[in-house]
């Protein structure tokens, strides 16, 4: 089967599309006839070696897709033949066919498109992980969500607004207001132009936020540290400026804030049906039109360097989806 093959981690450049063999599905897992795979931030950390784990290399990347089922492994009884699926995996997903665990995987409802399948559990998960399960947010409270335009950012802002939630959206250029604003933004902040503080305390009278979701790190996060009202959460997503952030603990002791780590991989491997119920959820609210994930563009599966490339030059909104059938 072709697939794209990471052989070092070197970055996207350096990716190639070959002849492979087609896996085979062990006990708890589905082999998938992959019609569609999303391109993430988390997919050119891997092949830069910047993630907190590092697969055997040469390794297919693409931690998310769609498709139809077409073997099952001898324990799993979730799933058959013929079942079209979203899934959620650490590697596999550039490929003709992929397995995956059938614990991550979702059966898609009628009239749910393949590219927009394969663009949810990551980004969505990881918005409803954050802002339903950890942060237990409110109808009523205010969300800054950093990197806003980004995939995981846009879900959360999306998924904000469904929630009831007031929905700042920081982002680093003007152009990408139009697309926050569209999915439920009610303000925007330019913190590459403005005074991030200054500008969220004019938005909020002066009283801060609620819930800080935050995707870039580094002087941004220390600075919505400042920001916090009293008994908020704030929670790092990512780390897209490279910059991992440290902060004086005064600040969450003197607001009696918490800092809550949102590390929804983790958690869907270590409680599997919790996360299968969740993405039930997930799929559910997209066929019912309450959330819209936004596709920034569709290429082919021999184009997946320019995506990932596009990814790291932060010129996407929202995801790229590689079609593959």
């Amino acid at each position: 089967m072709k697939a794209v093959l990471c052989n070092s981690f070197t970055g996207p450049k350096d990716l190639r599309v070959a002849e492979i063999d087609e896996p085979r599905p062990a006990g708890d897992e589905i082999l998938i006839d992959v019609h569609a795979a999303s391109v993430s931030f988390m997919d050119q950390l891997l092949v830069s070696g910047l993630y907190q784990m590092r697969p055997p290399t040469p390794f297919v990347p693409g931690t998310e897709a769609s498709g139809v089922v077409v073997a099952i492994g001898d324990k799993v009884t979730a799933f058959r033949p013929g079942d079209r699926v979203a899934c959620s995996s650490w590697t596999g997903g550039y490929a003709e066919r992929m397995t995956a665990k059938a614990s991550k995987s979702v059966l898609l409802p009628d009239g749910v498109a393949f590219e927009a399948a394969a663009t949810v559990l990551h980004n969505y998960g990881t918005a409803y992980y954050a802002l339903v399960e950890r942060a237990r947010a409110q109808r009523g409270e205010t969300l800054l969500v950093t990197g806003a335009a980004g995939g995981v950012g846009l879900a959360a802002v999306d998924l904000g607004r469904h929630l009831g939630l007031r929905v700042i959206a920081g982002v680093g250029s003007d152009d990408k207001a139009a697309l926050v604003r569209r999915y439920g933004a009610s303000d925007i902040v330019n913190y590459r132009s403005e005074d991030l503080r200054d500008r969220i305390k004019s938005i909020t009278s002066g009283d801060g936020i609620d819930i800080g979701f935050d995707n870039i790190g580094g002087a941004i996060f220390e600075q919505i540290a400042r920001l916090m009202k009293w008994n908020g959460r704030l929670m790092p997503i990512g780390f897209t400026s490279n910059e991992i952030p440290s902060l004086p603990m005064n600040l969450p002791l003197l607001k009696n804030y918490s800092i809550i780590g949102v590390f929804v991989g983790a958690w869907a491997e270590r409680f599997s049906a919790e996360a299968a119920r969740m993405n039930d959820t997930l799929m559910q609210l997209l066929a019912e039109g309450k959330i819209r994930p936004h596709i920034d563009r569709i290429l082919r599966l021999e184009e997946a360097t320019e995506a990932m490339q596009a990814v790291a030059n932060r010129t996407v909104q929202g995801r790229i989806v590689l079609k593959i059938r």
